[in-house]
């Protein structure tokens, strides 16, 4: 490489956060503040909203139909009415009902205008009715679709640039205080970016300041109303021990038991997602009757309520953890198939996030684990949440967070287990991960 000659003129580097000091900034954090207010109390009533569908569904409307439970059987047809009703939305309108859930988290932008009434649409019938799938996905489409219409409808003039800033910002808001703190729904939503280096503090800004306004929002209409935050927590969590040479003995295994049960789930729901989109109604309410199917099976079998099969998960964390004692082995390796298969079939067809779910299998198997010598109980719930996590999600920083976090103190006891089994986790899932086919549309690859 040739010297620059003596006396020329050497470019100042350029400056990567000269965009933070212009006035035009500071307005799109006065907008990014504001519109977290709406945005965030949209977003929980859609979570309200899900909440009454999942009771009016297995609770209300067994009753008044003359049962003094809800049947065993009630998951099957349900589902494949709602499965039905899913794939006619994402046949019929606009914008697919938002991204396909076996492709993971992916960071498309904030969908247009037209899309939002299907996402939200595909998202209530879906997870209304126990689609194994959580509500984050919906929730980040909705809540940056909506942050760019609004600012849109403010200022005309918006740079393509600022749309993406406030869309961003829409996203942080909507998902504030779902994963229980702002701090994970910013991590989650940085991983799924991709952001880096300077760029990753000019979004993160309007983001941070969305979330904490979104979480305060949160707060005061859960107090409001008396329906709660829908946040995720655990509630009384069992001590644990100091991590021995045991318990990373057992990282190690959990690592690699859920990097291929992580890898065959994704790989098993990309593949009914294919056959699913020649003939999008009648499949999804095949797949539907399959969920429900499931249910019944692990109902009727373990004797334990099929709820366990249905729905995210999230709510079950906690009861799953405080009382494992009143599961045997058995009906706990029963749930994770059944689980497991459930989540590939709602993966396949319909509309929600992929995060709750694999959490939900990752617990049952640290859970089951534990029966065996050397493993801590909650070790091993910390370390199969984190595990699996990464295994569907590729996000490794986000999944060490959210399996830490959420134990509280002891949390931090099992940290080092669980930094352990994600990094294994991660390593071997993408060592399992096929190369990306350039063009190739639903790489698992393209996620985060």
């Amino acid at each position: 490489m040739p010297a620059t000659p003596p006396g020329t003129p050497v470019a100042a580097p350029e400056d990567p956060y000269a965009t933070v000091r212009t006035r035009r900034y500071a307005g799109l954090l006065l907008m990014a503040a504001v519109l977290g207010v709406p945005v965030s109390a949209v977003a929980f009533g859609f979570l309200a909203l899900v909440s009454e569908l999942q009771s009016l569904t297995y609770t209300e409307l067994p009753r008044a139909m003359g049962f003094e439970e809800t049947p065993s059987w009630w998951p099957v047809p349900l589902l494949g009415v709602a499965g039905l009703l899913v794939g006619l939305t994402v046949r019929r309108l606009p914008g697919g009902g938002g991204h396909r859930p076996a492709e993971g988290l992916v960071s498309t932008g904030a969908p247009a205008p037209a899309d939002l009434p299907g996402i939200a649409l595909a998202a209530l019938l879906s997870l209304g009715v126990g689609a194994v799938l959580g509500p984050e996905a919906p929730l980040i489409a909705l809540g940056g679709g909506l942050a760019v219409w609004a600012a849109g409808r403010v200022r005309r003039d918006l740079t393509p640039q600022a749309r993406s800033l406030v869309g961003a910002s829409g996203s942080f808001a909507a998902v504030s205080a779902l994963l229980g703190s702002p701090l994970l729904g910013a991590f989650l939503l940085m991983e799924v970016s991709g952001l880096a280096g300077p760029m990753l503090g000019v979004v993160l800004v309007p983001g941070l300041l969305s979330a904490g306004i979104g979480a305060l929002i949160f707060t005061g209409l859960g107090s409001w109303t008396g329906l709660g935050t829908y946040s995720l927590t655990l509630g009384d969590v069992p001590p644990t021990a100091v991590p021995d040479a045991a318990g990373f003995g057992w990282a190690l295994v959990l690592g690699v038991a859920a990097a291929f049960t992580g890898a065959g789930i994704r790989r098993l729901s990309l593949a009914l997602q294919e056959r699913v989109e020649r003939r999008t109604v009648v499949a999804t309410a095949v797949m539907g009757l399959v969920v429900g199917g499931l249910a019944l099976v692990y109902a009727e079998t373990s004797g334990k309520d099929g709820s366990e099969v249905l729905y995210s998960g999230e709510h079950e964390l906690g009861h799953l953890l405080s009382g494992s004692a009143g599961y045997s082995v058995g009906a706990l390796l029963l749930l994770i198939v059944c689980k497991s298969l459930a989540y590939c079939a709602s993966l396949s067809c319909f509309r929600g996030g992929p995060v709750f779910p694999a959490m939900f299998v990752g617990a049952v198997g640290g859970i089951a684990l534990s029966h065996l010598p050397g493993l801590d109980l909650t070790a091993g719930f910390a370390m199969g949440v984190g595990a699996m996590c990464v295994a569907m999600l590729r996000l490794p920083l986000t999944s060490v967070l959210l399996a830490t976090l959420l134990l509280g103190k002891e949390g931090l006891t099992v940290m080092p287990l669980v930094i352990v089994s994600v990094v294994v986790a991660y390593v071997v899932t993408l060592r399992l991960t096929p190369a990306p086919v350039d063009g190739g549309r639903g790489q698992p690859e393209k996620a985060a």
